[in-house]
C-alpha cells in the first residue's frame, strides 16, 4: 500500500480529515497483540477511546481503502449511538463510491441506522429492495432477507 494507496492524493486527505493515523508493524508489541495485528497491512478503526469499530487485512486501492475507512467510522458512530451522524457516512460512502466492495455492507446498515432513527420498518425493506437490485450477489442481500416481510 505504500506505493499504490498511501501516496494517492485522495487518501491523504481523507485520512488527515478524518483520523488521527498510527503506523504499528505487527511485530512491535504491545500494540500489536493488543489490537491483533497479525499481518501487514492491518486497518483498525478505532474511537477515542481506542475501541475497535472496524478492520481490514490485506491490499486496498485507493477508492477501496477510502470506502472501508467510511464504513469503520459510520460503524464507530452508530455503536455509539451516533446514528445520524453514521448515516451521514454511510451516505457518503454509497454516494461517491457506489461500486465499492464496502458499498452493501453500507447499504445494509443505512437501513439498520435508518430503522433506529424513525422506529420505523420501511428503511429496512427499503435496505432489502435496493441490496437485491443492485448487489444481488452480496452476503448482506442474505443478511436482510428477512425484512422483504416487513
Amino acid at each position: 500500500m505504500d506505493a499504490v494507496t498511501y501516496p494517492d492524493t485522495k487518501v491523504i486527505n481523507f485520512i488527515e480529515q478524518h483520523f488521527v493515523p498510527l503506523r504499528v508493524s505487527f511485530d512491535a508489541r504491545p500494540l500489536s497483540d493488543e489490537f491483533s495485528v497479525k499481518w501487514t497491512p492491518t486497518l483498525v478503526t478505532l474511537d477515542s477511546d481506542g475501541k475497535e469499530h472496524h478492520r481490514t487485512v490485506g491490499f486496498l486501492p485507493p477508492d477501496e481503502l477510502i470506502s472501508s475507512l467510511y464504513l469503520g467510522i459510520a460503524k464507530a458512530c452508530f455503536n455509539t449511538d451516533q446514528v445520524d451522524k453514521a448515516l451521514v457516512y454511510l451516505d457518503n460512502l454509497l454516494t461517491e463510491f457506489p461500486k465499492s466492495d464496502f458499498a452493501p455492507e453500507a447499504l445494509y446498515l443505512q437501513g439498520v441506522c435508518g430503522y433506529k432513527s424513525t422506529h420505523t420498518a420501511q428503511p429496512l425493506k427499503d435496505a432489502y429492495e435496493k441490496l437485491k437490485k443492485h448487489y444481488p450477489t452480496s452476503e448482506w442481500v442474505k443478511r436482510a432477507y428477512p425484512y422483504r416481510l416487513l
